[in-house]
């Protein structure tokens, strides 16, 4: 059977005689003598009539409600147990990440410290070059992207080695004294030669930093974002009214505060950036706060609008009178017209719930006649001879 509530289009906190005159106007409008060229007439008269005993009885419907909040409340606790998973998992990934990235480092000081001490043979073209320490650590794709930066550089390498070989060339064709003070002069000193090593790779190292910076997560851009945090929060009509401060709890314990903003109604979601779930290696998650309104006495809740049940007597709903109605800000004073059934609303503009663009919902007058505590002979009279035709 499909939700009671939805059938008779009454809210879940409506009275016995809203239930029954919703009933009423649906019977009549569904019914089958009504609706004889309708095929489904019948059947949609009976789920009717099936709603209707549903929510007549108080057991019933008290069991239906218990049902219906045992579901949510099961949903809901699965919605948290995803969220724990998705958390759980961010997690791995990104201690994963981290120790890949540590990883890379430690790759990055060996390759530095290789080229440190064998800064001379790398001079003489016998060492590790910076394009082949990039394809050993991230492989050649790594390298074709940063290429635009490292080429000009590997060039400049291959032409001054070139320059150091004509240099000792010419150096080869001096008296031997001489060739041997020039080689001694020309002899660099082991630091510098490791130095000239560290100036060839400075370059290349500075990519591979921003590559790390990418992997480590040092820079917010690019990074995985961590799983939202989702939460649901009951707040009262008066709160919305006001605009309220609202504290909430978040599924792993921790408590959050915020303002209601303008444009909030049942339903509504409300986002707070980064502060959600805070894993490393990752940006933080934001908060997402379903925002449900409590049952209010007084009103319910339809989109930006209040509805509220104004009692009329017989005699004024046929005459028309003036009454008085309570409003969110207090009581306000309605006229009823003659003739006022109760499938009659008064709209009253202005008294209902804040709208993001400005302005608010409406107040919604639903007019329910009401018959006297005591039996009237003359009205019970009159009522007679208006159905049987008979005139006393």
């Amino acid at each position: 059977m499909r939700d009671p509530y939805k059938i008779l289009g009454v809210k879940r906190d409506a009275a016995a005689d809203e239930i029954k005159a919703a009933w009423r106007n649906m019977a009549k409008a569904a019914h089958p003598d009504h609706n004889q060229g309708d095929p489904t007439a019948t059947a949609r008269f009976a789920e009717i009539g099936r709603a209707y005993e549903t929510l007549k009885d108080p057991r019933k419907r008290s069991l239906f409600d218990s049902a219906v909040r045992m579901a949510e409340a099961k949903k809901q606790e699965q919605t948290i147990m995803q969220q724990r998973q998705a958390a759980r998992e961010a997690a791995i990934r990104a201690k994963a990440a981290q120790a890949n990235a540590e990883r890379v480092m430690e790759e990055l000081a060996r390759a530095a410290q290789k080229a440190a001490a064998e800064g001379s043979k790398q001079q003489a073209g016998t060492g590790e070059a910076a394009d082949e320490i990039v394809d050993r650590i991230f492989g050649a794709q790594a390298r074709a992207a940063a290429g635009g930066q490292a080429q000009p550089r590997a060039r400049q390498a291959q032409t001054q080695q070139t320059q150091n070989q004509q240099t000792q060339a010419e150096a080869g064709k001096r008296m031997d004294g001489e060739a041997a003070e020039a080689d001694i002069k020309g002899e660099e000193e082991p630091g510098e030669s490791a130095a000239n090593a560290g100036a060839n790779l400075s370059l290349p190292l500075s990519i591979l930093t921003s590559l790390v910076r990418r992997f480590t997560g040092a820079k917010d851009t690019g990074l995985e974002k961590a799983p939202d945090e989702v939460t649901t929060a009951t707040v009262t009509i008066d709160d919305v009214l006001k605009s309220g401060w609202i504290t909430t709890s978040l599924p792993e314990g921790r408590e959050i505060g915020f303002a209601l903003p303008a444009g909030t109604t049942d339903g509504h979601e409300v986002r707070l950036k980064g502060q959600g779930f805070k894993l490393p290696g990752m940006q933080r998650g934001d908060a997402v706060v379903n925002i449900r309104i409590a049952p209010d006495p007084r009103f319910t809740v339809d989109g930006f609008d209040l509805h509220a049940v104004l009692p009329l007597s017989i005699e004024n709903a046929v005459l028309g009178t003036e009454a008085r109605i309570d409003g969110p800000n207090g009581p306000l004073n309605v006229t009823i017209p003659a003739w006022s059934g109760s499938d009659k609303t008064i709209r009253i503009p202005g008294q209902g719930l804040p709208r993001e663009e400005g302005g608010r919902g409406d107040l919604v007058a639903e007019l329910r006649i009401m018959l006297w505590e005591k039996p009237d002979d003359k009205v019970t009279d009159l009522m007679r001879s208006m159905r049987e035709g008979l005139f006393l």
